[in-house]
């Protein structure tokens, strides 16, 4: 059997020695002809491979090189070297793919992380990224196990959809129609969608949620995850055009019901990555501490990676309405003394990132719940509030707010009220003739229900402390991006 190795990560833990053992991964580094660092991804830290000087033949040495993959058989001993309790004297090394070190871009160096977006096929072997694709890791199976553990549902959603479930209309289409000009066109001049493959217009989806519903109105509670889609041209440091969604629906949950899942959930997976990727999110911890130094001092955040992590997980989050946020961000020094870039004049505003950290960072030093927001703002799918101030129609929806990043979990109480989605969903243009099987939940046996959508790579973003979204999700995809 070929595959007889011992990941690093197990010898490095213990301080079991003299036995045999095999390690295979990748050469870090060779010095003095002898001592290799070699790593296999299961952690950062390296091994220390003894390659006893007149040993080896010098052809096998010429070939170990930084980022050649190699294997090596031998003793674990006691090291007598520093920051490690064992190493590995070889008494044999195959080298199973060579590199060429003159043109290997992971020369051992510090890289900026702007050079490896542009190698993003080889930054998995760099320790930053090593610890985020990890944590990553750590971080979805959590999503599973949480939901799992109170019996929901995976559902998986379609990634081709006819539906725009935001309303948003910024989607990538998806056709097997020709593209220079010969689609078959209708008498008006636009282009015939009946010949296409699924006989009507289709885009990549923006989100699993209507389907969600569907299967919540049967299984009771259910959650998607899986990939989504927006055709935003939007260049920053917070958004992507393919992301990864968890979305949730429960049946027989209002907004209290729902807010209450939501913090349980990110409680859950925060402190599930603390756990059991302690070594990595210190490593990150130590990268965001140098980075911030980095800055002027105005800029720099409050908390470390750790206690921000810690700030969420032993904090009972603060739950205000909009209504009262909007009051506090009014009256705010900040606001008066013209601080924020979009100032805060009165009710109705869409809040801005700046908005949502002041109210975390600033005002209640907490994760923040905000709900009823304007029924304007919102969408046609959230359930009316009852009895509100005249032209103050609010919505039973519900946004969580967190330290550095703003909000990072979206959802609401669905209007399970036939008449009041159809007329909702009339004045905001949306036929109803396309979401027949939507509303026949709402006509059989509609129930009080509610979900909320999180963007996974802002979750990771936030846990990791990496200031770019591109940086979390293994091959980023933005506008003029779709390299590897």
């Amino acid at each position: 059997m070929f595959n007889n190795r011992t990941r690093i990560k197990e010898l490095l833990a213990s301080e079991k020695a003299n036995y045999e053992t095999t390690v295979m991964g990748w050469v870090r580094t060779f010095r003095n002809n002898q001592f290799i660092a070699l790593n296999d991804g299961s952690t950062n830290n390296n091994i220390q491979v003894v390659a006893e000087l007149g040993k080896f033949d010098e052809a096998i040495l010429k070939r170990i090189t930084t980022g050649a993959c190699i294997k090596a058989t031998g003793e674990i001993i006691l090291s007598l070297g520093k920051g490690q309790k064992v190493e590995l004297k070889a008494t044999s090394i195959e080298i199973l793919g060579d590199s060429d070190a003159e043109k290997f871009p992971l020369q051992p160096k510090k890289h900026s992380l702007e050079f490896l977006r542009e190698i993003a096929h080889l930054r998995f072997r760099t320790n930053t990224f090593g610890a985020v694709f990890r944590v990553r890791h750590a971080l979805a199976f959590a999503v599973h196990d949480f939901f799992n553990k109170k019996n929901f549902v995976y559902l998986h959603t379609p990634i081709i959809t006819a539906s725009d479930a935001e309303g948003a209309g910024e989607m990538f289409r998806v056709t097997t129609l020709p593209i220079d000009g010969t689609a078959p066109k209708n008498d008006d001049g636009s282009i015939n969608f009946k010949e296409d493959f699924f006989g009507r217009s289709t885009n990549l989806t923006v989100s699993g949620q209507l389907e969600g519903e569907l299967a919540a109105m049967a299984f009771s509670d259910i959650y998607t995850f899986g990939p989504t889609f927006r055709a935003e041209n939007s260049n920053t440091t917070r958004h992507l055009a393919e992301f990864w969604m968890i979305e949730p629906e429960m049946a027989f949950h209002d907004l209290e019901d729902n807010a209450n899942l939501a913090e349980e959930f990110i409680k859950y997976i925060i402190k599930y990555a603390m756990d059991n990727n302690k070594e990595d999110l210190e490593f990150l911890a130590q990268r965001l501490e140098e980075e911030e130094k980095q800055k002027p001092q105005n800029e720099r955040s409050e908390l470390g990676l750790m206690d921000k992590l810690n700030f969420v997980v032993n904090n009972s989050f603060e739950r205000i309405t909009y209504t009262e946020a909007i009051e506090i961000l009014k009256e705010s020094n900040h606001n008066k003394k013209k601080k924020f870039q979009y100032l805060v004049e009165g009710w109705g505003i869409d809040l801005q990132s700046e908005h949502e950290r002041y109210l975390v960072e600033k005002h209640f030093k907490k994760p923040v719940i905000l709900t009823n927001y304007p029924a304007a703002i919102k969408a046609f799918y959230m359930r009316q509030d009852d009895n509100c101030e005249p032209g103050r129609q609010t919505v039973a929806a519900m946004d969580i707010l967190a330290p550095g990043i703003g909000e990072i979990v979206g959802g609401s109480q669905r209007e399970e009220r036939m008449d009041k989605l159809t007329k909702r969903m009339e004045e905001m243009h949306i036929p109803a003739e396309e979401l027949w099987w939507y509303l026949d939940t709402r006509r059989f046996g509609a129930c009080p229900h509610a979900g909320f959508g999180l963007g996974f790579e802002r979750l990771v973003q936030f846990v990791t402390g990496m200031g770019n979204i591109r940086d979390v999700i293994p091959f980023p995809r933005y506008p003029k991006s779709a390299e590897f």
